[in-house]
């Protein structure tokens, strides 16, 4: 539904999209979702579970891990004296991945028949191969409301600003300066004016590729609020008929090429989704839309499906798949699997 599902997730999901939403379960659930972005060059995997614990509140945990995998590093493949590749540089080359890992501990409550609220404790670790890593920590707040078919939620992500701070290991950045060629035992590069090699590895990288290793520091993460609404309106004899709307507002002033009021943007989110006798669910959405020289406006749009057989649903989207991205980057799909457990004595308590 092109990620407009805010107001409407009430499922283990919720823990992500608005944790309020959890509330919505009335037996434990688990699920798994993993999906390849830009032809398979970001990958993304989610974990989560979610029970209830009272008549009025759920409890959940989720796990993520969104990374790249296998680039390439060249520091000891390159020749700095002639400016060129070594001879066999393809046995110098080593890969490493670049990943982030979120932790969310999310809670939610009944504040009244139409109202829940809900919070996430976060944390996040990243890291880039062995040359730097950070640690941040945050929260986001949230409520949903229902009314009829209607579905209305809020969340504000990073509500206390997250502070992500990032250290950097020198030692990484090592650089081979054994010289294949027999004339010369190291690059001159790597040597000091008499001749001897350079020892430490921060100034020995200075001169071979005339930049120093990037330093530590802090960075900021500033709120982001979430709104959402839907309705999902019955169709016939069992069937369903949703629709989403979502806009992310942010306040950083770094999104140039979606609606945007000076260093206020605003990214929409639009889907719709039509279940078959409560089994069979087709979806489609509008998951980005860019606009601004040169580009004009340009539109991604994500389609999917979902099966439902009692406890058990399988899901599939499709998306990135025209639109700029689509040329530039390539398409996305996402496959997921949801489990819920409506066995005896699992289900919510009543008061």
């Amino acid at each position: 539904m092109g990620g407009a599902y805010v107001g409407l997730a009430d499922e283990v999901s919720a823990g992500y999209w608005n944790p309020a939403g959890l509330r919505g379960l009335s037996y434990p659930e688990i699920s798994y979702m993993h999906v390849e972005r830009f032809a398979g060059a970001v990958s993304f995997d989610y974990g989560g579970v979610a029970m209830p614990i009272t008549a009025r509140s759920t409890v959940g945990v989720s796990v993520f891990r969104s990374g790249v995998n296998d680039i390439v590093n060249t520091l000891s493949a390159w020749n700095p004296d002639r400016g060129q590749p070594l001879p066999g540089y393809k046995n110098r080359i080593t890969r490493f991945s670049a990943a982030d890992w979120a932790l969310f501990v999310s809670y939610s409550r009944q504040v009244s028949d139409r109202l829940s609220a809900g919070v996430n404790f976060k944390g996040i670790r990243r890291s880039i191969g062995d040359f730097a890593s950070a640690w941040g920590y945050s929260m986001d707040v949230s409520a949903r409301y229902r009314t009829g078919p209607y579905r209305f939620g809020a969340v504000i992500r990073d509500v206390t600003t997250m502070l992500q701070s990032w250290s950097v290991n020198p030692d990484a950045f090592e650089v081979n300066c054994e010289d294949p060629d027999p004339a010369d035992e190291f690059f001159d590069a790597c040597q000091k004016d008499d001749g001897s090699l350079i020892q430490d590895n921060a100034v020995r990288y200075d001169s071979v590729f005339a930049q120093s290793i990037p330093q530590g520091g802090t960075a900021l993460v500033l709120p982001v609020a979430r709104l959402g609404s839907g309705a999902v309106w019955p169709v016939g004899d069992g069937h369903t008929l949703t629709a989403g709307l979502d806009v992310d507002v942010a306040v950083d002033g770094q999104r140039a090429f979606v609606p945007n009021i000076g260093d206020v943007s605003f990214h929409p989110r639009l889907g719709m989704a039509f279940r078959y006798a409560g089994v069979v669910e087709l979806r489609g959405g509008i998951q980005r839309l860019q606009i601004g020289d040169p580009i004009g406006v340009d539109v991604t749009p994500s389609v999917g499906a979902g099966l439902d057989l009692e406890q058990v649903s399988v899901d599939f989207s499709f998306g990135d798949f025209a639109g700029l991205v689509a040329e530039d980057l390539g398409f996305s799909y996402r496959i997921s699997a949801q489990l819920r457990l409506e066995q005896p004595g699992l289900e919510r308590s009543e008061e």
